[in-house]
């Protein structure tokens, strides 16, 4: 496996990372940038002429990923070629969030799922239940193909997302983009760092991704009694405040972050399911913990690649870990930087949503909110 790397900026335009002369050679770009840039098929085309032999995937992003560096409103392209891989790429529109099961399970009826070996997930971001859609995929694959990958971002400001798949951004598009291959080893790891703190509060009236109330009370307005004045600045406050949510029958809780608001019949919207019936906590942030959980999604992901070294790394972070962390967002690129080595490409994105299973060699893909989620790649 062979990568390289370039950016664009308005001011500088695009400019090389690092060449390794790929050109034809490339099967595979990822581009990941910002919205209104990406709606603009002038930077397709440019693409299209540097890697004319390659699939163009991407997203719109919350904040860009360039090895230990986050940039915004840029493009990152990452160009891929594989000495022994194959790579096959699903497309599905979504027209409403309650087609989100059914567009997981149409995405790998699409794949072939002979040779299969890893799926990574590039969605939209707002009209999408992110854990249905997981749901339909572990459904259709059995449980037996790793898949992650994540949601795609707008800044802070929930308003539009959008796909690349080999033209100008579109939103309500969801890829599913197959490897295949025995010589490609695949590693992930997802962490988050947050702490909960409080009572558990029952989720006594919900309807998928949608809470009406907890405990009895309307859930937007305990929410905004907890949020205080950071209320006023909902949803995108939210990104500093999620829920942690236990599964019963389960050891381990999965974090739900806000997408949206209704102040008319007091619900919230999350990214995931709020099953009624399950329990759940507030959760704050604290910096020094968040860099550590990047540290530990690294470690994970690493064990999970048997400790190899790995060529590229994708790296999918919560828009909520950004808005935390602010100037110290590259600290937890640097500590992930300590944890894989000095020769992996790092590229990826700030998402609404990131996808990876709980646990190292466990197929069985989740929705996760504020986490770091890492993907490593190697050919052997």
């Amino acid at each position: 496996m062979k990568t390289e790397q370039r950016t664009y900026s308005e001011v500088n335009g695009w400019v090389t990372k690092n060449d390794n002369s790929l050109g034809n050679l490339a099967q595979l770009v990822y581009l990941f940038g910002n919205k209104d840039l990406l709606k603009k098929q002038q930077h397709i085309d440019f693409i299209k002429g540097v890697y004319p032999s390659a699939q163009i995937v991407g997203c719109s992003t919350s904040g860009e990923i360039c090895q230990e560096e986050v940039l915004n409103s840029n493009i990152v392209c990452t160009a891929i070629w594989f000495e022994n891989t194959s790579v096959e790429i699903a497309e599905e529109r979504i027209e409403k969030m309650e087609d989100s099961f059914p567009v997981g399970e149409k995405l790998a009826d699409k794949l072939d799922k002979e040779h299969l070996v890893y799926l990574m997930i590039l969605s939209e971001g707002l009209n999408i239940n992110g854990s249905e859609l997981t749901k339909g995929l572990n459904y259709r694959l059995n449980d037996r193909i790793p898949i992650t990958g994540g949601l795609a971002g707008d800044q802070d400001n929930f308003v539009e997302t959008v796909i690349v798949h080999n033209k100008a951004g579109e939103k309500n598009l969801v890829l599913g983009i197959g490897f295949y291959g025995e010589h490609l080893q695949v590693g992930y790891g997802s962490m988050g760092g947050w702490d909960s703190f409080g009572v558990d509060r029952e989720v006594t009236k919900s309807n998928g991704n949608i809470l009406y109330e907890l405990d009895g009370q309307p859930a937007l307005e305990l929410y905004k009694r907890y949020l205080g004045v950071h209320a006023e600045d909902l949803p995108s406050s939210a990104m500093l405040f999620p829920l942690s949510l236990r599964l019963k029958n389960s050891a381990t809780a999965l974090v739900r972050t806000v997408l949206s608001v209704n102040e008319t019949d007091g619900s919230m919207i999350f990214a995931g399911d709020i099953p009624q019936g399950e329990y759940v906590r507030l959760m704050k942030a604290n910096s020094d913990r968040l860099i550590d959980g990047a540290s530990d999604a690294a470690e994970m992901s690493k064990t999970s690649l048997r400790n190899s070294n790995p060529d590229l790394a994708i790296l999918i972070s919560c828009v909520g870990r950004k808005l935390v962390l602010k100037q110290r967002v590259e600290e937890e690129l640097e500590i992930i930087r300590e944890v894989i080595g000095s020769n992996t490409l790092m590229s990826g994105f700030y998402s609404y949503g990131e996808i990876c299973p709980i646990k190292p060699f466990v197929q069985h893909c989740e929705l996760h909110n504020q986490t770091m989620t890492i993907t490593l790649f190697k050919e052997v």
